[in-house]
């Protein structure tokens, strides 16, 4: 009798964005596997009724033992830093791990694939305003290795997608809310608001999104999205400035009134990164994270909106949840509220 099959497989399923699906995947009913590096962090996952998988992405062979048996595969897995020692580890996992992940799908004849891609894989309309799905963009445009691994393993994505295989792909901008165990760059800010060290901004933006929405997004993209194609999962379009001020009325504090002069962020990352590369931690500030912060990063989500159904949670919400389980979670104290 053969074995029955799991109904989805979710890599990077102990991360912030592969946890929430997960939960959004159980919610539904479905089973599911994830896998999970030997030793690695699962807080985000404690609890949840999920077959764990031990592997990397790295390693061809627990993949395809973790892929064997699945109906969908939510490739969520990316080795996410803005700055590495080594540079080649995080292409090697994003891009060749991809590659892996995807080969082994073929092999096993997967009925959906959806590949976790970034906003930071697209193109930003040089006129100011959102970009999208289709907004040119090439390998040059690509700033720091992590954009241009998550560009290159796109590309890979798609040249399956040319090849047969059922594969859609999501691009999630930036998330916020709830089980950001680690935390991602964003959710540290959240920290560092509450822990009131968010003194001044960049001039820079983002499009925020909640957590669940994204995850959700992708359960979507799975059921309805064309193979091929990709969605951008996103929300609303924010300064850093708006971002600090409704941290501020949710928070009840002061939000951070100066701003940082661009020269000064980047000689200051440039300081952290010698001292990085001298003691092997990583740098609080990297010089990508500065080069990034020159453009608004503001994109357009009405194609997942109309084609998927994505949810638009206000975002007041995301931050407010994010800010609820952070300090739930002992990562902070709420602020004392000012007159």
């Amino acid at each position: 009798m053969a074995p029955a099959t799991i109904d989805a497989l979710v890599t990077g399923g102990t991360g912030f964005v592969g946890a929430n699906v997960a939960r959004e995947l159980l919610r539904d009913g479905a089973t599911v596997r994830v896998l999970a590096r030997p030793g690695g962090d699962r807080r985000a996952i404690e609890g949840l009724k999920v077959d764990v998988y031990e592997g990397d992405l790295t390693d061809a062979a627990s993949v395809r033992r973790a892929v064997q048996g699945v109906g969908t595969v939510f490739h969520v897995a990316a080795d996410y830093r803005l700055w590495a020692r080594h540079p080649e580890e995080i292409y090697r996992a994003n891009v060749e791990g991809t590659r892996a992940v995807l080969q082994a799908a073929a092999d096993s004849g997967v009925r959906r694939v959806v590949h976790t891609s970034s906003v930071g894989a697209l193109g930003i309309p040089k006129d100011g305003t959102p970009g999208t799905e289709t907004t040119p963009v090439t390998l040059a445009d690509m700033v720091g290795a992590y954009k241009a691994s998550k560009f290159l393993a796109e590309q890979v994505a798609l040249g399956f997608a040319l090849k047969g295989l059922p594969v859609v792909i999501v691009n999630p901008s930036t998330p916020v809310g709830p089980w950001d165990v680690k935390p991602t760059p964003t959710g540290q800010m959240v920290v560092d608001f509450l822990r009131g060290k968010m003194f001044a901004t960049l001039d820079t933006g983002l499009n925020l999104v909640h957590v669940r929405d994204v995850a959700r997004g992708h359960v979507l993209a799975a059921e309805r999205g064309r193979v091929g194609e990709k969605y951008i999962l996103g929300n609303a379009n924010l300064t850093l400035d708006a971002i600090g001020g409704l941290l501020a009325e949710i928070a009840g504090c002061r939000a951070p009134r100066a701003r940082i002069p661009y020269a000064v962020a980047w000689m200051a990352a440039g300081c952290m990164e010698v001292a990085a590369r001298v003691t092997g931690s990583p740098p609080r500030a990297s010089l990508t994270a500065v080069r990034m912060a020159k453009k608004r990063m503001f994109f357009s989500s009405a194609k997942a909106v109309r084609e998927l159904g994505l949810p638009q949670t206000d975002v007041r919400v995301a931050l407010s949840e994010a800010t609820d389980w952070f300090v739930e979670h002992g990562y902070a104290t709420r602020a004392r509220k000012t007159a």
